[in-house]
């Protein structure tokens, strides 16, 4: 029986509209005589998470993402995964009330940063994963110290992030000034890699590589262990 691919959305629409389009690229990809894989799609109330989150009310979204997943499961869902690094800050929690096995976000970028031989890559995100253990305890363990932006750099990348990106607004400015960060913290911190830890950061910094840097786009890592899966179950 073909596999079935649940989404857990709307954390922004625009990166959900993104994984869509890119599980079925790569999927036509791999394997052109294949059809379109079987991918189900619920979406959150995206200022209602931002709320949550701004709150450190943890628990309560867990809570909710735990229902949406279950909501997939009922739906046929073979597994799932959650568009949004944000909204894997409580991922542990959704996991453990959870049946459907989850695919992280974190866990595959880590894989993909130690097997190119990276070991102080920056974060960029929201201030909500930037602040955050997440991907620090994910990636310690493997050997890999994260880098985060200085406290202004934070703010500033937060600010970008949450009044155009998750608006769809992409500025070729921000782009300039996001650049100029990853370069400082390339020539002070010695960052040798750059993780895009927001979904909606690769709608703006398309490319392998920004200020010489290699870019882990943790959409498209994400997407390819997907697709991974989805075809693994149905070869």
């Amino acid at each position: 029986m073909p596999s079935l691919v649940g989404l857990v959305g709307g954390i922004a629409p625009e990166s959900t509209v993104d994984y869509y389009r890119q599980i079925i690229a790569a999927y036509r990809e791999r394997d052109p005589e294949r059809h379109h894989p079987a991918i189900l799609i619920t979406s959150l109330d995206l200022q209602l998470t931002i709320q949550l989150l701004n709150g450190r009310r943890h628990d309560e979204l867990a809570a909710i993402l735990a229902g949406e997943v279950a909501r997939l499961e009922r739906a046929g869902a073979s597994f799932g995964a959650i568009t949004s690094n944000a909204a894997h800050i409580v991922f542990d929690e959704v996991a453990g009330r959870s049946t459907l096995p989850l695919l992280s976000i974190v866990e595959t970028t880590c894989a993909a940063v130690k097997r190119a031989g990276i070991r102080r890559p920056a974060l960029f995100a929201t201030q909500f994963v930037m602040q955050a253990p997440l991907y620090p305890r994910v990636f310690g363990p493997a050997g890999l110290e994260v880098l985060q932006p200085s406290p202004a750099d934070q703010a500033t990348i937060h600010a970008h992030y949450m009044d155009e990106l998750v608006a769809g607004v992409f500025k070729p400015e921000t782009r300039d000034i996001v650049v100029s960060i990853a370069t400082r913290m390339r020539d002070q911190q010695g960052a040798d890699g750059l993780i895009l830890g927001g979904t909606e950061l690769n709608l703006l910094l398309r490319g392998v590589e920004v200020a010489g840097l290699p870019l882990f786009d943790t959409t498209r890592l994400h997407v390819a262990a997907i697709v991974e899966r989805l075809r693994g179950a149905t070869a």
